[in-house]
């Protein structure tokens, strides 16, 4: 089990539900002005995001690199594989990174991403990403929580030190026999600077705009037209 799959399998004891849906209704938002009739979602967890597009009639495909979350987007019938964006085939009208997708990359990771990115767009195309800003990683992420239902018990430390935030999930899983099963990983996320989107090659960053998620100012959405 990959670290991405651990996380998929712990998601619903997070607590997020509220927040992504607002992140959801934030992304539609600024997609609903553009005419968007193409969509590709990176990072598209169980579907939820494409579930509303769709549902307003545009097309969407999603890539994700867990493949607990795409078998779950293939149930309900979506367009989903578990692949590089890299891999993708085709240019789409937008392209969206929803939640934390870019700050899973460092830094020379994230910009063969972007380059990617600006490779699936039409000549007009947009992409939409949030990344946690330096606040949002050190005041709201760092620290420790833990969750459990009847079955499952979570444990998550987080420590955000020289601009990465290290978090441990250890899951317990209770077994038929009463017997416990234990999942641990450690998932990486990197801060990243506004600068560093300010001179990508095939993408010009044309808007930010800091907001708050779960606290003041914790989080930034970034938007991004095609160079041509």
């Amino acid at each position: 089990m990959t670290n991405l799959d651990l996380y998929a399998k712990a998601e619903h004891l997070l607590g997020i539900e509220e927040a992504t849906e607002a992140l959801y209704d934030l992304y539609r938002s600024e997609l609903d002005e553009k005419g968007v009739k193409t969509l590709l979602d990176i990072g598209c967890g169980r579907g939820g995001f494409m579930r509303r597009m769709m549902s307003d009639g545009v097309v969407c495909k999603g890539v994700d690199l867990s493949s607990v979350m795409v078998e779950e987007c293939k149930l309900l019938g979506l367009d989903a594989e578990c692949i590089d964006v890299s891999e993708v085939g085709g240019k789409y009208d937008a392209v969206v990174a929803i939640f934390d997708v870019l700050n899973f990359l460092n830094q020379e990771a994230l910009l063969k991403f972007l380059d990617a990115v600006s490779e699936k767009l039409s000549d007009d195309g947009i992409f939409i990403a949030d990344i946690n800003t330096r606040y949002g990683f050190s005041d709201v992420a760092e620290g420790t929580m833990s969750s459990e239902n009847e079955k499952e018990f979570l444990s998550v430390d987080a420590v955000f030190e020289n601009d990465e935030l290290h978090t441990k999930f250890t899951l317990f899983e209770k077994n038929e026999e009463r017997s416990y099963t234990k999942y641990q990983d450690t998932i990486i996320q990197y801060f990243h600077k506004i600068k560093t989107f300010q001179n990508v090659s095939g993408l010009k960053l044309i808007e930010k705009q800091t907001f708050s998620l779960y606290d003041t100012e914790d989080k930034t959405l970034l938007i991004f037209k095609k160079r041509v």
